[in-house]
């Protein structure tokens, strides 16, 4: 028999849900997640949800094709189709990290303490994380999937207390131990360096070019404590 495939940023999400969750996937798209939760019997129940109709139908779709039930397809904008109540794990997955933050802060019970939170910011990670360490949240454990050879975050996090140093907002909360931590911060301290080269070919903008360094330096003291982490 063959068996749903998810991508490698999928299956971490996956392999993350508690075992007997009540899941609310939002931004479900295809649907994959839950459906191969519900196919493994990970998941006793889940919420497929999305603010369109045309993913919400693939979803479905998906769900009749694999023969997936306990699965509710709802529309609507983030969280709000959902109530506290029906989940206990919430996925939001494949958008910019503004776009989490946003969701989650329309919905300020999914900081109580009794659910928990698989974030996975496509983009804008530092701005997801700093939402999380200013509004009653804490990032209980980070990891990077590669996948098509992009580096993705993926946040486990919920109600609670941290303090994040401009490092970790943009080099990751908890990667300290990762084995791609040291790939994934080389490649945003490339990326800053071109903007910062960017903003004095165009001779203005001094300012953010001096913020831009100074993040630059703060992931470079990073990537050393990596290093030293992991013997390197």
């Amino acid at each position: 028999m063959r068996d749903l495939e998810l991508t490698p940023r999928l299956r971490l999400l996956a392999d993350w849900v508690p075992p007997g969750a009540r899941l609310a996937d939002i931004g479900t798209d295809h649907g994959y997640l839950p459906v191969w939760l519900r196919l493994h019997g990970r998941a006793v129940s889940a919420i497929a949800c999305d603010l369109r109709e045309k993913p919400l139908a693939r979803a479905r779709e998906t769900g009749r094709t694999w023969g997936a039930d306990g699965i509710q397809y709802r529309l609507g904008n983030g969280l709000a189709p959902v109530s506290p109540e029906e989940a206990d794990t919430v996925v939001i997955a494949g958008m910019g990290g503004e776009n989490i933050a946003s969701i989650l802060a329309r919905a300020p019970w999914t900081a109580d303490g009794r659910h928990t939170l698989l974030l996975q910011p496509q983009t804008r990670a530092e701005v997801l994380r700093a939402f999380l360490a200013e509004n009653g949240y804490a990032i209980r454990r980070e990891a990077l999937v590669e996948d098509r050879g992009v580096f993705y975050p993926v946040m486990e996090a919920g109600g609670g207390e941290m303090s994040l140093t401009l490092g970790q907002l943009h080099g990751g909360a908890a990667l300290l131990r990762d084995p791609l931590g040291d790939r994934y911060i080389i490649r945003k301290i490339i990326r800053l360096q071109t903007a910062v080269a960017g903003l004095n070919r165009s001779g203005g903008g001094r300012e953010k070019a001096d913020a831009l360094r100074e993040i630059i330096s703060a992931l470079l003291s990073m990537r050393e404590e990596w290093r030293r982490a992991n013997r390197t």
